[in-house]
């Protein structure tokens, strides 16, 4: 969503996902992405700043634009179709994944209890393959135009801290929303 209408209010609601908000301070525009990992593939941040510039003649270098709490690398654990995905839309996919072993997971540490549910064939189980949907967000903001010095990042991961934050994959589907908004105050 973007708007250049003062005292209207764009929000996104989040649990997880990446809110990105965007100012552009000369023009008086502002933009609310909502960007999971759906929307981060499909490039929703370069596509907000580029609407921004189609409609309202925002020029990319005069953007601020704040990325809000959300799950971080050290707990988004995806699958490999979620990283075939990325790997077909940017060339840098690579750095934005990492794997991961979990040494704590219930199958590795009671090893002997799942000794018998493996079908035939199929050994221990690998890594984890780990998202940085920031990093990934950051990067499309810069693509865009928007100069990395005008990017913010609000600290903390939504699953490690789901005492200060909401988390859907924390907290297992039953939770509630954060909401990230922006507006432009009339004058």
């Amino acid at each position: 969503m973007i708007t250049a209408v003062p005292g209207l209010l764009l929000a996104v609601k989040t649990a997880d996902c990446v809110p990105v908000l965007t100012a552009d301070v000369e023009r008086r525009v502002v933009g609310a992405f909502h960007a999971g990992w759906r929307g981060t593939v499909s490039r929703i941040a370069e596509k907000g700043v580029g609407e921004m510039r189609r409609t309202f003649g925002s020029d990319p270098g005069d953007l601020r634009a704040a990325i809000g709490p959300c799950i971080r690398k050290c707990c988004y654990s995806v699958g490999p179709e979620v990283k075939a995905e990325f790997d077909s839309q940017f060339s840098y996919a690579a750095e934005l994944f990492e794997e991961v072993f979990d040494s704590k997971a219930i199958p590795v540490r009671y090893s002997l209890l799942f000794l018998n549910q493996r079908a035939p064939g199929y050994g221990d189980r690998g890594p984890e393959i780990h998202l940085d949907l920031v990093s990934a967000n950051q990067r499309q903001l810069q693509d865009a135009g928007v100069h990395g010095e005008n990017i913010s990042v609000v600290d903390g991961c939504t699953a490690c801290e789901a005492k200060c934050f909401f988390s859907h994959r924390a907290e297992f589907g039953k939770t509630g929303r954060m909401m990230a908004a922006i507006g432009i105050r009339p004058e």
